[in-house]
């Protein structure tokens, strides 16, 4: 028997001792065992696959249901097909036969037919398919979805402007379209189905972008297939949204922004990071991975400046997120592509126009990152992000976007502007929500001294000693939360940098963790 496809993944299956093997029109191929799933090809297989796969074996999806079993080459199985409209799904199953009945004694018959008399006998009924207990059916993408909460559009309001504000009002952080999908939310870091949302298409949503997208997002989109801009349903929120293209066609990722900036009072955020903002110059870089909340945090620093303090503050943002009115400060909001051509060339400018605060969104080029640390040299209060996860992990990022023949002098500058880390990474909250854990550095000569001489991996040590301070580490934090009831061990565990370091932390204070 020659091999066949299908038969590759039917050898899959048995290697892997799996319940079942499932297809399904618009979804990736998976595994089941124990109750579980397993993807083992994350490209979502269209009807026309499937067909392909399981037609030769005998699969024709001619009836809307069937059954067979198939002799493959790793051993027997049972197949079962489901046809509804032009979606297509299959079960694929170990097949055991049904145990073969006892031969008859002799005279057994004639001592049955005496003991039923003239009774015609009943008749047995058939062996139980191997489907008799049916297996869950992969949902169909185009499966009635759960209805939608009734949202009312003013006249003229954008059509994208529904979906947004179904995702304000189930308490998501960002919105997912992508092209032959349903929409998708991030709700408390897991990702969920919109209700009440078919499949979109690529048209729709490259028409809904192209409503509220400005001209030089429109054009950048054309250009290089990637645009970031800023969008607002006032009395709403205000959205970051993201707009590119992929193997499906147009997709776009949307983050709500509140429309009012929590304090930092709110935040809970620790007084030595207000102590940041009271500094006349200096750098200081908020950093973590993507969706940590950097920005939440860099606007609640930037509130409490303008709060307290009467200066002038500049912001260079891609795109502008949190909206600052101007209080005892001055506050100019830039956005890169729409008022600016560059966060370098922004950031050269901000030097003529008498800031005493900057806010550069993203240090993301050497150009940018250069043109910020002589900035907070020359007598200014410079706040950065980066996506780095420790704070020593920050000093190195720095540094090596330098060619190797300026590092040190970019050391020495850098030792004497860098006045504070805050490193930081979002953890779910017990009873729902988010709660954000901060490694803090606050640079002293020790630290200042550690940055010139290239001892960067030196500075964790610095920091538990000078607690005091109001250092801290990543672990340290983590096991605060924990012991105050906000975050449950293994989430601790699960979302910290050094995961041995932590599990020792929290084994040593009485907490035990699976770590599998």
């Amino acid at each position: 028997m020659s091999e066949r496809r299908i038969d590759r993944f039917i050898e899959a299956m048995h290697r892997k001792e799996a319940e079942s093997l499932v297809f399904g029109t618009g979804f990736p191929v998976r595994l089941r065992k124990d109750g579980l799933e397993r993807v083992i090809l994350d490209q979502p297989v269209k009807s026309q696959q499937i067909l392909a796969l399981l037609g030769p074996i005998g699969g024709d999806f001619e009836d809307s249901e069937g059954e067979f079993v198939y002799e493959a080459p790793s051993g027997p199985v049972a197949v079962r097909t489901r046809k509804r409209g032009d979606q297509l799904s299959a079960i694929i199953m170990p097949y055991q036969a049904p145990p073969e009945p006892e031969p008859a004694l002799e005279g057994q018959d004639e001592a049955m037919e005496e003991l039923m008399g003239n009774e015609a006998p009943e008749v047995a009924p058939p062996p139980p398919s191997v489907f008799a207990v049916p297996e869950p059916e992969p949902e169909p993408v185009h499966a009635e979805p759960e209805p939608a909460p009734q949202i009312e559009l003013a006249a003229g309001e954008a059509a994208i402007n529904r979906i947004l504000r179904q995702l304000v009002a189930e308490g998501g952080s960002d919105l997912h379209m992508t092209a032959t999908q349903p929409p998708m939310y991030r709700h408390d870091g897991e990702m969920k189905r919109l209700r009440g949302w078919e499949p979109l298409s690529s048209e729709t949503i490259d028409q809904w972008m192209r409503q509220v997208a400005h001209e030089a997002a429109r054009d950048t989109f054309d250009e290089t297939y990637d645009a970031d801009f800023a969008h607002e349903i006032p009395g709403i929120s205000r959205f970051r949204m993201n707009w590119f293209r992929d193997r499906l066609g147009v997709s776009a990722v949307m983050r709500t922004i509140p429309s009012k900036i929590l304090t930092a009072e709110q935040l809970g955020l620790p007084s030595i990071i207000r102590s940041f903002c009271e500094l006349p110059k200096g750098l200081v870089v908020v950093t973590g991975p993507t969706g940590s909340g950097k920005s939440t945090t860099l606007a609640a620093m930037v509130d409490f400046i303008n709060k307290s303090r009467s200066d002038h503050i500049i912001t260079i943002e891609d795109p502008v997120e949190f909206v600052h009115k101007s209080a005892r400060c001055l506050v100019n909001q830039r956005e890169v592509h729409s008022h600016t051509k560059s966060f370098s060339a922004a950031l050269r400018a901000a030097l003529r126009e008498d800031p005493d605060i900057v806010l550069v969104g993203e240090m993301r080029d050497l150009e940018t990152v250069h043109i910020a640390i002589e900035t907070a040299e020359t007598g200014h209060l410079v706040f950065g992000t980066l996506h780095t996860n420790t704070a020593a992990s920050t000093v190195d990022r720095i540094i090596d976007q330098f060619p190797t023949d300026h590092q040190s002098q970019i050391r020495v500058m850098l030792s004497e502007s860098l006045k504070g880390v805050v490193a930081q990474t979002l953890c779910k909250k017990v009873g729902g929500g988010r709660v954000a854990c901060l490694e803090i550095l606050a640079v002293n000569n020790a630290i200042s001294n550690l940055i010139r001489e290239g001892k960067t991996f030196q500075i964790p040590s610095i920091m538990q000693t000078n607690k005091g301070m109001g250092m801290q580490t990543q672990s340290d934090h983590m096991l605060e939360l924990v012991k105050t009831g906000q975050v449950e061990p293994l989430e601790a565990y699960r979302k910290a940098v050094d995961q041995g370091t932590m599990k020792q932390v929290l084994e040593r204070n009485g907490f035990t963790i699976d770590a599998a």
